[in-house]
């Protein structure tokens, strides 16, 4: 494998952010025929989300998918040689059927949902996505180009490996020329990190697929057109007119919007601004032809080819959503995507990460990185504040946000904050709901780095604070002690989270307050350590509380007693809530089967088909079982079962070391030292095909105790006789 550009980092997060920009700029014109956008919007030149009244940073398959299914790669060890069969079963274990990432247009309708019935059913990959299974017209359409981008850019200035990846995850759901589309790609945004020019890269991308292929004969129609015409609205008549969408059949094949894609990048002049107004004005698949190109384009000339008379990325702020099954990944930014697939290219090169900062998760260390901070002002007429990526302000690396504050007017304070939950302007999202579990919890640890800027007027107390839901789902806050800051002093700030009585907490952030002018820089912000929480119905009420939980179970009724009702028809359901981090602790839980093949609490869930669990059976059983994608019984003891009858369930993991409470009783004590061991992920309640009900989940920090003592081995005898 090729050496890893010294820039690799920063191209790869220019890759992202083009593949987020694309898709925002798309996706409200998505479908739009050429005719009506030229008539209506005239040519796409800047974000239209605002004229036509929707939100710009929304959920969107083609940047869930993306980053979701890549994960197949962190799941096996950043095994290169990984096989479809692997890619189709982190699509089972994340995705949530009818709810995440895909259009659900139905067997035979949408190539992704026939690819996930076919997984389903247990037809296994590549099969899953055959031409000679599902047919050509479902097989070609766009899909599997859409979600290529992150396997790419693991793979700097190795398109060989690359298009390998690229393939193996394509035939999960396509076949064909869609195929192709996808390894041509792939090629050629791998070789961008080394190589810029476009013929080139071109030429680089022709060579992995067929030259009697479509796309192949495509891209050579489009070439020869540039070399007389100098108007892309005649090529795109041309294009229309020889691969358009009445030639070919099915729902959004591949072949004319490839063609689009590649005609932009040859009249686009190595400009990103003129490269995305012609693939999006030119209409059809908007948001997939534009995210594509937009990574692309980002890889291939940077942060600084981002920048112009054209505010790409202020608007935007690093923000994306990825709801999945496991929900803890899903409020994030382009700075913490872009880490992980470079942390994947590294890994398969045999190098070690880059975790700036220390691994902090906020460290603004890409010049205009702000990762979804905003900053809001309390009272009085001053200024008002101004965010910013900056040089300097830092002791932990080259660069800092800084919050500007204007407090002489009266103002009582200023508040630099980041979503860590739904916020309340997506609670109703258009097209896909947004699922999602908040990433910081009570009973963790924040810390922060700030500093007082030296030309500040005076000095200013500066604290650590959250927002969390309240019973009205507005927001209510809590800070942490203040510390006094004169200008041009720092400060590390370290606060553990208070309870929020159940409410998810949905922002983090630092507050300045007092009765100066300047601006703070906030170096680097993160958190750590297992929770100490109670998850309950909050005595205010609300229904933020129950979107904090994955929901992935049939039926889960809101008017009951018990905050946790729920039924599973088929299978096994579960609710989950945390984070991958979460690696050692107790999860305590009240569990009532009403009639249920299995109940039980989870913990280290990572997803439908990855986790540990504690289960009481119907054929009076009680099981601690691993599931990762298969299950895996680790203890087994006869245990009567009575429905409609109450057992207070605990499971502890602790490093390889599980544990088992059932009613106070200890029944298992377990080692998992096995290559398919789970080792961090959220809490949950399992249900398999019947009823279950809970009043509350409690979440604590594992016992540090490493050897089992006398009483507890008596205990463990008692339970297996």
């Amino acid at each position: 494998m090729p050496s890893i550009p010294t820039d690799y980092e920063e191209r790869v997060y220019a890759g992202v952010l083009g593949k987020i920009i694309g898709v925002y700029l798309g996706r409200p014109v998505e479908g739009w025929t050429y005719e009506r956008i030229t008539e209506e919007l005239g040519e796409i030149t800047d974000y239209v989300h605002d004229k036509l009244g929707v939100p710009l940073v929304v959920t969107d398959d083609d940047i869930t998918g993306t980053f979701t299914f890549f994960r197949a790669l962190e799941d096996s060890g950043y095994d290169p040689d990984l096989g479809s069969e692997a890619v189709g079963r982190g699509w089972l274990n994340y995705l949530i059927e009818n709810r995440t990432i895909l259009w659900w247009g139905g067997l035979g309708h949408s190539t992704e949902h026939t690819a996930y019935l076919r997984l389903k059913s247990g037809v296994p990959a590549p099969r899953s996505g055959s031409a000679e299974l599902n047919g050509r017209e479902t097989s070609e359409q766009i899909g599997a180009q859409i979600f290529i981008d992150a396997w790419a850019m693991a793979c700097p200035g190795d398109p060989e490996r690359a298009v390998a990846l690229a393939r193996t995850a394509a035939r999960v759901s396509h076949d064909g020329e869609a195929v192709h589309a996808a390894s041509l790609l792939a090629a050629m945004e791998a070789q961008a990190f080394v190589e810029s020019d476009l013929d080139r890269l071109l030429d680089t991308g022709l060579s992995f697929i067929p030259r009697d292929s479509v796309i192949a004969r495509l891209i050579a129609d489009l070439r020869a057109w540039r070399v007389g015409e100098p108007d892309w609205r005649v090529a795109r008549e041309r294009l229309a007119d020889k691969y358009g969408y009445h030639r070919y059949r099915g729902n959004v094949h591949v072949v004319p919007n490839h063609g689009l894609m590649i005609l932009s990048l040859l009249w686009g002049d190595d400009d990103f601004s003129r490269t995305m107004s012609i693939v999006n004005t030119g209409g059809w698949d908007t948001d997939c032809n534009s995210g594509n190109i937009g990574c692309l384009m980002g890889i291939k000339v940077g942060l600084a080819g981002l920048s112009g008379t054209v505010d790409w990325r202020g608007p935007v702020a690093d923000r994306m959503y990825l709801p999945t099954a496991e929900g803890g990944r899903a409020i994030t930014d382009a700075v913490i995507e872009a880490g992980r697939i470079a942390t994947a290219g590294r890994r398969m090169a045999g190098d070690d990460p880059v975790d700036p900062k220390d691994g902090a998760r906020f460290h603004f260390e890409f010049e205009g990185a702000v990762q979804g901070f905003a900053a809001s002002t309390d009272g009085g007429a001053g200024e008002a504040p101004a965010v910013s990526n900056v040089e300097g302000g830092s002791r932990a690396g080259r660069r800092s946000l800084r919050c500007t504050f204007d407090h002489a007017g009266g103002s009582e304070a200023t508040r630099l904050t980041t979503p860590t939950f739904i916020p309340p302007s997506a609670i109703d999202m258009i097209g896909y709901r947004l699922l999602a579990s908040p990433t910081l919890h009570a009973g963790q640890t924040l810390r922060a780095a700030v500093e007082l800027a030296a030309d500040s007027s005076g000095p200013v107390d500066v604290r650590l604070i959250i927002g969390h839901y309240t019973g009205q789902d507005t927001i209510g806050w809590q800070r942490g002690p203040a510390v006094s800051l004169d200008p041009g002093s720092r400060a590390d700030l370290v606060w553990p989270v208070p309870e929020t009585d159940g409410q998810p907490i949905e922002e983090v952030g630092i507050e300045v307050s007092g009765g100066a002018t300047g601006a703070v820089h906030l170096d680097w912000l993160s958190w750590s350590g297992a929770p100490n929480v109670r998850l309950a119905r909050p005595s205010d009420g609300g229904k933020m509380w129950r979107r904090a939980w994955i929901d992935a179970v049939d039926v889960w009724e809101a008017r009951k007693p018990e905050a946790y009702r729920f039924s599973q028809n088929r299978g096994t359901g579960l609710i989950s809530q945390g984070s991958l981090e979460w690696t050692d602790y107790r999860v305590d839980a009240d569990i009532t089967p009403w009639m249920a093949a299995a109940a039980g609490v989870a913990a280290r869930v990572q997803g439908l088909r990855r986790y540990y669990a504690l289960q009481l059976t119907s054929d009076n059983r009680a099981r601690v079982v691993r599931a990762n994608d298969d299950v895996t019984i680790l203890a087994d003891v006869a245990f009567e079962v009575e429905n409609f009858r109450t057992y207070q369930l605990a499971l502890e993991v602790s490093g390889t070391r599980i544990r088992a409470w059932i009613d106070e009783r200890l029944l298992a004590d377990v080692v998992d030292d096995s290559p398919r061991a789970l080792h961090g992920g959220a809490v949950g309640l399992v249900c398999e095909e019947g009823t279950m009900g809970s009043y509350e989940v409690r979440v604590a920090p594992a016992a540090t105790a490493s050897e089992m003592g006398a009483p507890e081995r008596n205990e463990l005898e008692e339970a297996r006789s």
